[in-house]
């Protein structure tokens, strides 16, 4: 009988992810100062978009700004999930 690997879990792969890039991130922040091309970032996402039915409103929105260490830290996040 094939007992399931903890990495089967696609909770734990955003997780992971999610880590990497916050560590990516705060990385890239820590080091803007000597490199500054680590700061440079691309924003992602869509403004709110709001849907109101007059006895309720919905705001949603999204935004994510991705630097190039940022990018670094989702792909170490992917690789310690596949490592598990």
């Amino acid at each position: 009988m094939k007992t399931p690997r903890a990495s089967s879990n696609p909770w734990l792969l955003v997780a992971l992810i999610i880590i990497g890039g916050l560590a990516g991130s705060a990385l890239g922040d820590s080091l803007a100062g000597a490199f500054p091309f680590f700061k440079d970032a691309s924003r992602l996402g869509f403004g709110p978009a709001i849907l109101n039915l007059k006895f309720l409103s919905f705001t949603i929105g999204f935004s994510m700004a991705v630097g190039p260490l940022t990018v670094v830290g989702f792909i170490a996040g992917y690789l310690a999930y596949r490592k598990l």
